[in-house]
């Protein structure tokens, strides 16, 4: 006999209007400012990058100095498009730019995104200021934009990403195999994680509540 399985259950009314685009914000916490990314950001940018050579690491595609216009203008590109909404992270103890993050593979239609091309300058990192952002963002994700998914991908090398990404309560969903190409021709499988709007209002306060108690576990 075949079994019928009962419909997915919202924990809130389904939106109906599904906006144009993710609209640039500045997203604010205790420890970050993440602010619309732009060119008066690149000297900054070139100086966190270059906090530990993050180009080095061949799990990333950080750029070099000389490649951070570029890097930039690509994208501002994407936010035109519409299927990106770039940050720069601002360090509010020191004022400086400690990375950039952003929402990517925007597809509002199906109220979903990804948050990734997250770079931290080595000196921010094991700090509370890439656990804030990531608050900031699933907040301003889920609670503004009511998006009903957000994705997460890493290379499958990359250990510390995934259980950066698995401590935020993110649910493996699986590995992409083959799925990209990395600047020393490695070809990348990347790990899939997600977390959806049902499974947000327990997660935020765990994750609220980490931030609290141990700011420096990151």
């Amino acid at each position: 006999m075949m079994t019928t399985m009962p419909p997915h259950q919202p924990t809130r009314e389904p939106s109906t209007d599904s906006p144009a685009r993710l609209r640039p914000t500045v997203l604010e916490g205790k420890h970050v400012r993440l602010e619309p990314l732009g060119p008066e950001h690149h000297d900054g940018l070139c100086a966190a990058f270059s906090d530990g050579k993050l180009w080095e690491l061949a799990v990333t595609l950080v750029p070099q100095p000389e490649g951070v216009g570029a890097f930039i203008e690509d994208a501002l590109a994407a936010r035109e498009a519409g299927t990106q909404l770039p940050f720069a992270t601002i360090d509010l103890a020191s004022g400086k730019v400690a990375g950039t993050t952003r929402f990517m593979n925007i597809v509002l239609p199906h109220r979903r995104a990804e948050i990734g091309a997250t770079f931290i300058g080595k000196s921010w990192q094991r700090t509370p200021v890439n656990t804030e952002a990531k608050l900031l963002m699933l907040t301003h994700a889920f609670d503004v934009e009511a998006l009903n998914r957000i994705e997460f991908l890493t290379d499958a090398r990359n250990e510390t990403s995934r259980a950066a990404i698995a401590r935020l309560g993110a649910t493996q969903e699986g590995i992409l195999r083959s799925h990209m190409v990395m600047r020393d021709g490695w070809i990348r499988d990347s790990v899939l994680f997600s977390i959806t709007a049902t499974e947000w209002p327990t997660l935020k306060p765990r994750l609220a509540d980490r931030l609290t108690e141990r700011p420096s576990s990151e």
